[in-house]
């Protein structure tokens, strides 16, 4: 199994924790996303993913893209631990949870898109960055909505176990960190986000322990 990642990628940091989640070895294949014009976009990587981004896992020849569609498909190939709920409608939260933040907040601050910001409609670093913080903490709180008012949320998302949703939003906090978001009108979020990463499988993770870490 190799998977093809970058340390500060947050699609890659989820595959990393549930491959970790999972106890599973992997070769790990060192994608610079900003070096020489960004390696994704070499011909021998579009070869594999023609969408130029990461994460991508391999698998036995099956090559997988998508961050939630691989942990989906780990989740249905090496079903222990379980990182969906039992039953419908805890895996209907457990996803919603998940695409809050993989579809409604991470895209709209991607590297593609924060440098298509910069390089072509000429906003400068300031506005880039409050682009960043505005979408980031509006979904975040929502998400913290989601969180805070259910009582199906424990010491992580959705229960006392780690899930899809917990694997989505950890990696999240982290860029938010990064970029100086303002984090502390989503207390459940952040207490969740402490949580986790007190889990071995999370701790081991993050992007400062990767290989390609800089």
């Amino acid at each position: 199994m190799k998977l093809h990642s970058y340390f500060r990628s947050s699609a890659a940091f989820r595959v990393r924790i549930a491959l970790a989640l999972k106890g599973l070895d992997y070769e790990y294949a060192a994608v610079h996303l900003l070096q020489g014009g960004g390696e994704q976009f070499a011909d021998t990587f579009k070869a594999i993913n023609p969408a130029a981004l990461v994460p991508v896992l391999e698998d036995d020849g099956l090559v997988l893209t998508q961050s939630l569609a691989i942990i989906e498909y780990l989740d249905e190939t090496r079903p222990q631990p379980p990182l969906l709920a039992a039953d419908a409608a805890g895996r209907a939260r457990v996803r919603a949870l998940a695409l809050a933040i993989a579809c409604e907040i991470h895209p709209l601050n991607n590297l593609r898109v924060l440098g298509y910001l910069s390089k072509t409609l000429g906003v400068s670093a300031e506005q880039r960055s409050a682009w960043y913080r505005h979408w980031v903490e509006t979904g975040l709180a929502a998400v913290e909505a989601m969180l805070a008012g259910d009582p199906r949320t424990g010491a992580c998302c959705h229960g006392d176990t780690p899930t899809l949703a917990d694997i989505c939003l950890v990696p999240q906090i982290f860029n938010a960190q990064r970029f100086e978001a303002r984090l502390d009108h989503v207390p459940t979020v952040m207490r969740i986000h402490r949580h986790c990463l007190t889990l071995p499988a999370f701790a081991a993770s993050v992007p400062a322990l990767q290989p390609d870490a800089e």
